[in-house]
């Protein structure tokens, strides 16, 4: 103990090493620079849309699939008087006893986070939308879509744009169908360009936005 006490201190952390077996390539060095300050764009993105995937499936499993196709719930409407299926619809508003579809639940927590300005955007696009107000717009959007419809949804994309004249880290997630439900409205509805989704496909992507 006394000879390794009379060592350099250089020479001390080696002997250190080599007995406790260290790994040197999981010591720090002071020759290393400090992590930079704050969050990488890229890790961000990951959790928040770990949020939003959680809270979009919770909603269209529990809720929208649960009540319409397992459970099959009927309603009285006080006009008709008699029972009718209980549903979702675009038009949910104005129709007695229907609920939000999840696009447009998603869409409104969308707009409703971005009257709060959180320094981010987020949106729901698809290669197939329904409503064309949900196509992609920008190279960005196309090129993510592309990507991760190749992907069959097992990867995220990830890049950078500038809009406006301001650069923005943008990644792209996939939307899958995760329930009978999201099928049925899609392949059915009148206005849909396409008729073929399967539960598991990828039917649309996330995007987010955050500026750099």
């Amino acid at each position: 103990m006394h000879a390794l006490r009379a060592l350099p201190y250089a020479a001390t952390a080696l002997v250190i090493a080599i007995a406790t077996g260290a790994c040197a390539a999981k010591t720090s060095s002071a020759a290393e620079p400090p992590p930079a300050p704050g969050l990488d764009p890229r890790k961000a993105a990951d959790m928040l849309h770990a949020v939003m995937e959680a809270d979009r499936t919770v909603y269209t499993k529990m809720v929208v699939n649960r009540l319409i196709k397992e459970q099959k719930l009927q309603i009285v409407d006080p006009t008709a008087k008699e029972p009718v299926p209980f549903g979702a619809s675009e038009q949910w508003k104005s129709e007695y006893g229907k609920l939000p579809l999840p696009a447009q639940m998603f869409r409104m927590g969308s707009e409703h986070a971005a009257a709060k300005d959180p320094g981010f955007t987020y949106v729901l696009l698809s290669k197939w939308p329904i409503n064309k107000q949900n196509q992609p717009k920008t190279e960005m959007e196309i090129q993510g879509l592309e990507a991760i419809d190749k992907a069959n949804g097992k990867e995220p994309f990830y890049g950078t744009e500038e809009i406006g004249g301001a650069r923005y880290f943008t990644a792209v997630y996939a939307d899958v169908a995760v329930a009978d439900a999201c099928v049925d409205c899609h392949n059915n509805h009148p206005e849909t360009p396409r008729e073929d989704f399967k539960l598991g496909d990828v039917m649309g992507g996330v995007v987010i936005r955050i500026p750099l």
